[in-house]
C-alpha cells in the first residue's frame, strides 16, 4: 500500500470503483499515445523528398512534358507510415503553355499540402476537354486534352504510392474477355502490333479503343464495360 501525505484542505472526494479506474487508465493511455503526423499546409518541408518523373509526349507539340511529383513520408518508421504527394513540377522546352502550366503546378501543390483526400483532382482534370480536339495515345487511349493527360499522370503516381487502389478485373471476368478477343480476331483478323483489335471502337468508360461487338453486345476488352450489363 502506498501512503500519500495530504498538505491541502480536502474540498471534495470520490470513491473509486472498478469502472472509474478503467476509465482513468484509458484516459491516461490516450494522453500517452503519440499523435499521428498528418498532411497539412503548415507541415515543414523536409530537406529531401522522394520524387518520380513522368514523360508526356503528345502529337500537339514536338517537345515532351516532364511531370515530377515529390512525396513526403509521414510517420516514418512506424506501422502508420504513408507516402503522400507534396509538390509537383512540370517542365518542357515548349514555352507556349508556360503561363497556365506554372499556375496549374502551384495550385495542385497547394492542394497536396492542404491535406485531406486529394484524389478528387484526378477525375476533375481527366474531365477537361480541348475545344480544338483531343488525341489518341499509343495503345488506343483517347486524351481529351493535355490537362487530362496530366491528370492521368497524377493518377498513375497515386496508384504507385497506394493513394488510389487500381480496379482489377476478376480472373473469371478477364478470362471471358480473353475468349471474346480470340473469337473477334478469328473473325476479323489478328491485331498485329496493337494493344486491341483494329476494328475496336472507343469505350466511353475508360476512353480506350477496345470496344468490340460480340454476340450482339458491345463489350470493352480493356475495362470490361458491357452494353448488355
Amino acid at each position: 500500500m502506498t501512503l500519500h501525505k495530504i498538505n491541502k484542505k480536502i474540498v471534495s472526494y470520490k470513491v473509486l470503483t472498478k469502472e472509474n479506474l478503467e476509465a482513468a487508465a484509458q484516459a491516461e493511455a490516450e494522453v500517452a499515445k503519440p499523435s499521428l503526423e498528418e498532411m497539412h499546409e503548415n507541415l515543414a518541408r523536409p530537406e529531401m523528398l522522394l520524387g518520380s518523373t513522368y514523360k508526356i509526349k503528345t502529337p500537339q507539340s514536338e517537345h515532351a512534358l516532364y511531370i515530377t511529383i515529390n512525396d513526403i513520408i509521414l510517420n516514418e518508421g512506424t506501422v502508420h507510415q504513408e507516402r503522400r504527394p507534396y509538390e509537383i513540377f512540370i517542365n518542357s522546352k515548349n514555352m507556349e503553355h508556360f503561363q497556365w502550366v506554372l499556375a496549374l503546378t502551384r495550385l495542385i501543390s497547394a492542394v497536396f499540402r492542404k491535406g485531406g483526400d486529394a484524389t478528387f483532382l484526378v477525375e476533375e482534370m481527366k474531365a477537361v476537354f480541348d475545344p480544338q480536339g483531343g488525341y489518341f495515345k499509343k495503345g488506343g487511349v483517347f486524351m481529351p486534352s493535355l490537362v487530362a493527360e496530366i491528370g492521368h499522370a497524377i493518377e498513375s503516381h497515386m496508384k504507385h504510392i497506394g493513394m488510389i487502389k487500381p480496379e482489377k478485373l476478376s480472373d473469371h471476368h478477364q478470362q471471358l474477355l480473353d475468349e471474346k478477343r480470340r473469337e473477334f480476331e478469328a473473325q476479323h483478323g489478328a491485331s498485329e502490333g496493337q494493344a486491341f483489335p483494329e476494328k475496336a471502337v472507343l469505350c466511353n468508360k475508360c476512353s480506350t479503343k477496345a470496344m468490340v461487338l460480340m454476340d450482339g453486345c458491345m463489350t470493352c476488352l480493356n475495362c470490361g464495360e458491357s452494353k448488355c450489363g
